[in-house]
């Protein structure tokens, strides 16, 4: 730190020097003119001397971001002509630069990340993947200042010899110009002489060629791509959009919004696996197991708890009742209205704009789009555990219609899988009356989650009587004397049997990419459809949303991805948007709900990104105690000394809800101070939000002004 701090002072002592002893008025254009008679003689006499004092010269100044580069770049070229003056002013310009670029990138890059590095990390990547190109459109554009774009570049991420060579190479056309225009020095009255509006125009245009030019090789590139394929005269549809999930609903929503021509292909049931099988059914299951908890646990609210009873039946009603009500918003009737064709069918691509339909009524369709949106969806993952088919195991999907006439909720149930939608469920049936065994080949469940929170979840699975076996393993199936087993090597290395009435397997979804003609156009299919950061495949105008793009397989994820597929899908011939991951929350559902934004503990660890914790514990809370349910925690992630927000976990009830509040503030980069300085309705939940942002203002209170305070209000006192 003090070299840097003896560097600076240095530079600003060299600076000063050179206006305190009028140095700059050699550097005006009349003083060049006054100079150029006896830079002559010395270019006659000592001409190696000449270009070694000038080449130093222009290297200092160039380095210390002082003024006359330009006019000495014109006495080069007097002095020496083009040919030597532009091999001078070339090296001489770009070796300054790049010490200024260094300097700037010693005394000042440290601290400038430090200080604003969350904001900056746009900038940061998009200098690492792209910085070159930016560096050499700027060179080409003498508008902009050349000092400033040493020091800006010195504060990114950009590598010194890239720095170098781009601009040695981008500063070349202006410097043939100027050094060229050094001939008729004594004739120039000022630089507007070179820089009339017919050059600066000409620049203008160089300097936006990059950016042509990325456009054409883009051009290419797809061309490339298209090739042996014939693009259709005109097309049917707008758009496309294979699936009548969340990431296709929204995409037909947006391209109907807009008053494209759009139709979308779903072959089974509107509003995707979320409405039917997932979020919805699984939110209302819980729903019902939470309040028969609640009533059997009656004595936290005054009450008598007693066993409920119920018929299991009626329970699977409610749930295809909510369903049911939900329906409407995503059903075929309501697209219609809004403009969009709908049609019943499976779909396949036969080239990059034509898609064949096998229609649910019979025949087949042939419809042509500029643009097709690849929203399939997911469907849950099946290990190839032998014998499994042999137990008519249910999934996430299929055990909705499977239990539905069931008078109870199954006697013994075994939950493979640890992840969230394995412990939702395991906790639900728990609570329903099920004996659930719940295995998990890890060293935990939720493994995504830090540690404590996997810990604080396996707890309350266990609470509500699950049996969570986990380093345990899954090997095989069997069935002995009309009992269904589990056989699973066990924590100690052992073989052990799971009887189990019924299995279901959460261990994950997978995409669904086959029968769409995907392999055919040659789309890498290996685990997602695979996309760039516009959600484009290989061919530009075919884009995928949704689980099946990934890399996030949320409802809300898949809408987000929605609105970027479709309007890149229409618009991206003229301006595309990349898709944002920046900010990406998620619940689980179980009792007590976890809920996350942004870096946990574990992932700030493993990436090496220093933090602070700031924790609140929401037992102390006044409405979770009015609830009786005071559990849980909320744990906030910040830069150190700042109150930036790196991630947020909390642990409690209505987690998904106070999650909401730190999702906003980091979207747009708010500070816990303005949480702290919000007003929060009294009870509620929402102040624990408040309260950890408190906590956070007494850790980084200014202990050394106390005692200054304590003696101005004895002072005040009289």
């Amino acid at each position: 730190m003090k070299t840097r701090i003896a560097l600076l002072a240095l530079l600003i002592i060299a600076v000063a020097g050179f206006f305190i002893a009028d140095l700059d008025h050699y550097f005006s254009l009349a003083g060049a003119r006054a100079l150029q008679d006896e830079v002559l003689v010395w270019r006659t006499e000592q001409p190696l001397l000449l270009a070694a004092i000038m080449f130093v010269v222009y290297v200092a100044i160039a380095a210390l971001s002082l003024p006359g580069a330009a006019v000495m770049t014109l006495l080069v070229g007097a002095s020496f002509g083009l040919g030597w003056g532009l091999l001078i002013v070339s090296f001489a310009s770009s070796i300054g630069a790049t010490l200024a670029f260094l300097m700037t990138r010693y005394i000042l890059r440290d601290s400038v990340q430090a200080r604003f590095g969350e904001r900056l990390q746009t900038i940061n990547a998009g200098v690492e993947r792209d910085g070159m190109f930016y560096l050499f459109s700027l060179r080409l554009v003498p508008v902009f200042p050349f000092f400033l774009i040493n020091m800006l570049m010195g504060l990114t991420p950009l590598k010194t010899r890239q720095f170098y060579w781009v601009s040695q190479l981008g500063m070349l056309p202006g410097t043939v110009i100027f050094v060229n225009a050094g001939s008729q020095l004594s004739e120039l009255n000022s630089l507007s002489g070179i820089l009339s509006p017919a050059l600066l125009a000409s620049f203008v245009l160089l300097g936006i060629f990059p950016f042509i030019a990325k456009w054409l090789l883009a051009v290419i590139k797809a061309r490339r791509v298209y090739a042996g394929w014939q693009r259709p005269a005109k097309f049917d549809r707008n758009l496309i959009v294979i699936g009548g999930g969340a990431a296709g609903l929204v995409s037909a929503y947006i391209g109907a919004a807009v008053k494209a021509k759009v139709t979308m292909i779903e072959a089974h049931k509107m509003g995707g696996d979320c409405l039917n099988y997932g979020c919805v059914p699984s939110k209302a299951l819980i729903k019902t197991a939470k309040v028969l908890n609640q009533q059997r646990h009656g004595e936290a609210y005054g009450l008598d708890g007693s066993a409920a009873t119920f018929d299991f039946r009626k329970v699977m009603a409610r749930i295809k009742a909510v369903i049911a009500q939900i329906e409407p918003h995503d059903s075929i009737a309501r697209y219609t209205d809004l403009g969009v064709e709908v049609i019943e069918g499976y779909a396949k691509l036969l080239d990059p704009w034509t898609v064949e339909i096998t229609l649910n009524s019979g025949g087949t369709q042939r419809l042509t789009a500029r643009a097709i949106i690849i929203a399939a969806g997911a469907q849950p993952a099946v290990p190839p555990l032998p014998g499994l088919d042999d137990v008519d195991y249910l999934t996430s999907d299929t055990l909705w219609d499977a239990l539905a006439d069931q008078p109870e909720a199954p006697r013994r149930l075994v939950v493979l899988g640890g992840g969230p939608i394995g412990c939702e469920l395991a906790q639900a049936f728990a609570r329903l009356g099920s004996a659930v065994t719940q295995v998990e080949m890890l060293p935990r469940v939720m493994m995504r989650e830090d540690e404590e929170v996997a810990s604080a979840v396996t707890e309350s699975l266990s609470a509500d009587g699950v049996i969570v076996l986990t380093n345990t393993k899954a090997l095989r199936c069997e069935q002995s004397g009309g009992l269904k087993q589990l056989i699973v090597l066990n924590a100690h290395g052992e073989e052990e049997a799971i009887v189990f009435d019924t299995l279901i397997c959460a261990v994950g979804r997978s995409a669904r990419l086959t029968s769409y003609g995907l392999e055919t156009l040659g789309i890498d299919t290996a685990r997602t459809v695979k996309t760039n950061d516009y959600l484009e495949t290989i061919y530009p105008n075919i884009l995928a949303a949704g689980d099946v793009a990934g890399p996030y397989q949320f409802t809300h994820v898949a809408a987000h991805q929605a609105w970027y597929a479709a309007v890149n899908g229409l618009f991206g011939g003229f301006k595309k948007f990349k898709a944002d991951y920046s900010v990406i929350p998620w619940v689980t559902y179980v009792d007590p709900e976890v809920a996350r934004v942004g870096l946990s503990e574990a992932e700030a660890t493993e990436q090496g990104i220093a933090y602070e914790v700031s924790r609140y514990g929401i037992d102390d809370l006044d409405r979770a105690i009015c609830d009786s349910h005071a559990v849980g925690f909320i744990k906030v992630l910040t830069v150190p000394g700042k109150d930036t927000i790196l991630g947020v976990c909390i642990m409690g009830a209505q987690a998904g809800e106070l999650l909401a509040e730190y999702v906003l503030a980091m979207k747009h980069g708010l500070g816990l101070k303005k949480i702290l300085g919000t007003i929060h309705s009294y009870p509620s939940m929402a102040e624990a939000n408040k309260y950890v942002a408190g906590e956070w203002q007494k850790s980084h209170a200014p202990e050394w002004a106390y005692k200054y305070l304590v003696a101005f209000h004895r002072w005040r006192r009289g």
